[in-house]
């Protein structure tokens, strides 16, 4: 990998419209408020957060799918955001994704021969022959053979429409792959299996991804650095070690304890703690100051006022919370801090 950034954020904002009332009146509200993230080449960049967080929000400007509403987004030194959503041909090559459901995204009519090739006819001079030779190659690729290429996807398991979802992605050597929530309709075998053939293909190819999901345990295994969002900001960030195994944040450490524990004691200790940090209010998202102050536990008055600013974590990466601010009485490293006492 290099340093040089593949794709950067900054100050990104996406807003929609929605209907006011009964009337025909809208209005308009920000999914994404203001978020700065880099992908370098090669790199896999994990965004969790819980669903509404803006994710797919974030997912889908980069695909060009919504025009941002403020900020800029560079990709290989062109602003994406002044193109207003309107890709050129080469930028279309180089930026692909794969869907949540495996099914909906295949077009039923199509055999995989026309699923694995459409983007060779668009974007290439390829023959017919040429491009059923890549077609086969693609297939290999993802453990499939030249004897699916007549095939439609109702004949396939979910786990292999997935795989030709991704032998199409593919297909064009792009430099950015969005996966958005691509294993989540998997069963948890199958889901394996896909993450692993992700994670091949990306070393053997160079491929960057945007991986976006709400299993951080899953996040973990793929990525290299793990971004967190809360309710459209963008709460911490850092290597994918430090924010699983040492969250700084108290919203990365909730969606932590979150996660099932095989071990039964663990899972009591992850029970107790979601107790002992319970949400202090019944409103998701603050209006002014901390956007999760209205559910931290260890809120500060400060925290209602002010919007934290990015602090540097030990072992790497930033935390918007004032409980890593050196400056304050008895601030210090979310992960060094005692843990709540258990029942």
């Amino acid at each position: 990998m290099t340093d040089a950034p593949l794709l950067e954020l900054r100050d990104l904002r996406v807003s929609y419209r929605k209907r006011a009332g009964l009337g025909l009146r809208t209005t308009s509200f920000d999914a994404v408020k203001g978020a700065t993230l880099t992908i370098r080449p090669g790199e896999t960049l994990g965004l969790v957060g819980e669903s509404g967080s803006g994710k797919s929000s974030i997912a889908n400007t980069v695909l060009g799918l919504i025009a941002p509403a403020a900020g800029t987004m560079r990709f290989r030194g062109t602003d994406l955001a002044a193109l207003k959503a309107r890709y050129p041909s080469g930028l279309r090559k180089d930026i692909q994704a794969v869907f949540q459901d495996p099914f909906s995204s295949l077009n039923p009519a199509m055999t995989v021969e026309d699923i694995v090739t459409e983007p060779l006819r668009v974007h290439t001079n390829m023959t017919r022959a040429e491009r059923r030779a890549r077609a086969v190659d693609l297939l290999a690729m993802v453990s499939l053979s030249e004897e699916h290429l007549n095939r439609h996807p109702h004949q396939f398991s979910g786990g292999q429409r997935q795989r030709i979802a991704i032998a199409s992605a593919l297909a064009l050597e792009p430099k950015l792959v969005v996966l958005d929530e691509p294993v989540s309709a998997l069963d948890v075998s199958t889901q394996n299996q896909i993450i692993n053939l992700l994670y091949d293909r990306r070393d053997a190819l160079g491929i960057a991804y945007l991986l976006i999901a709400h299993d951080l345990a899953l996040v973990h295994h793929i990525s290299d650095r793990i971004a967190v969002m809360y309710l459209g900001h963008i709460v911490e960030e850092g290597p994918a070690d430090r924010v699983y195994t040492a969250p700084a944040h108290p919203y990365t450490r909730a969606l932590l304890d979150a996660v099932p524990d095989l071990d039964p004691a663990q899972q009591r200790a992850r029970r107790a703690r979601r107790r002992q940090l319970a949400p202090q209010g019944t409103q998701r998202h603050a209006e002014t100051g901390c956007p999760y102050s209205n559910r931290c536990a260890q809120v500060m008055p400060r925290c209602r006022s002010d919007a934290p600013p990015a602090y540097a974590v030990p072992g790497g990466g930033t935390a918007h919370c004032f409980l890593l601010d050196p400056g304050a009485n008895g601030a210090g490293h979310a992960s060094d801090r005692k843990e709540p006492a258990l029942p």
